[in-house]
């Protein structure tokens, strides 16, 4: 096996989910610490109701209830589109408070970008990433939808 770049996360750590590319995307829930010996992402979109403290890399917030769905649903695409191209080489984060209804919901999405079939994406990122991952029928809904075309 071939080392990674360090510019990538190793994907034995934490959160971290491996798309069928080999895309590595880290996972997680904003109310639990970093692990101190994981190095910090590159990138990170934070899927919350409120604005979240400044992050010191790069980040978005894409605005995003408890339990709910995205408040904009076309930002949201294209926030998600650009992590998933961003992926490919660098630590992408994706977090919200628990780290499982709309973190799940969000890589999910980047698993149907990753060429996952839309109706399996959930059972995919329950599968490798948490068994809990996209919490609500409306979640799962949303994440069925993100494969049709936008228009």
């Amino acid at each position: 096996m071939t080392e990674q770049p360090e510019r990538l996360w190793d994907e034995r750590g934490p959160g971290v989910l491996r798309l069928p590319s080999g895309r590595l995307v880290r996972g997680r829930g904003l109310r639990r610490p970093l692990d101190p010996g994981a190095p910090p992402p590159a990138y990170g979109i934070y899927l919350l109701g409120k604005r979240p403290p400044e992050a010191p890399w790069e980040s978005e917030w894409l605005r995003w209830p408890d339990f709910r769905l995205p408040s904009d649903r076309t930002a949201a695409r294209a926030v998600l589109t650009g992590a998933w191209h961003r992926a490919a080489g660098e630590r992408v984060e994706i977090a919200c408070g628990g780290g499982r209804g709309r973190t799940g919901t969000a890589l999910a999405c980047l698993a149907i970008l990753d060429g996952v079939p839309p109706e399996e994406a959930v059972a995919y990122v329950r599968s490798h990433y948490d068994r809990h991952a996209v919490e609500t029928p409306w979640q799962k809904r949303y994440v069925r939808g993100f494969g049709a075309p936008s228009g």
